[in-house]
């Protein structure tokens, strides 16, 4: 099993999509790390090398990204600013509703959570 930064990558998928479980790493960019560790695409995780996950991993650590637990810490503060701010988006963020103007009459059932229904009045 691979551990790179703190994820372990599935063992039977493909070099470049097992990356992508890192978080901070798409498709794009998890072919631009593969091509600066020389390492083949189409390689399967189970078959790394160790050269080839010291390779990965110099790679990572070199590579200007943000990923993982600073990725998450960052996008965290950013919606705390909001919030403290009380701008528009920090007061939809505060209540779960979504941010980015879509309707909320009917949909946005994944931000909002499952139907409460509510019992109508008798006539």
């Amino acid at each position: 099993m691979v551990r790179l930064i703190g994820v372990d990558l599935p063992r039977n998928k493909r070099v470049d999509y097992a990356l992508t479980y890192i978080h901070g790493i798409g498709i794009t960019s998890a072919r631009k790390i593969i091509k600066l560790a020389n390492i083949s695409p189409e390689i399967r995780t189970s078959n790394l090398t160790t050269q080839q996950t010291i390779a990965l991993r110099q790679v990572l650590e070199n590579i200007d990204l943000k990923l993982e637990g600073d990725l998450r810490r960052f996008n965290g503060l950013n919606i705390k600013r909001l919030n403290e701010i009380n701008c528009y988006r920090g007061k939809r963020h505060r209540n779960s509703l979504p941010v980015r103007g879509q309707r909320t009459r009917t949909n946005a059932r994944s931000r909002r959570g499952t139907k409460k229904t509510v019992i109508g009045k008798k006539k």
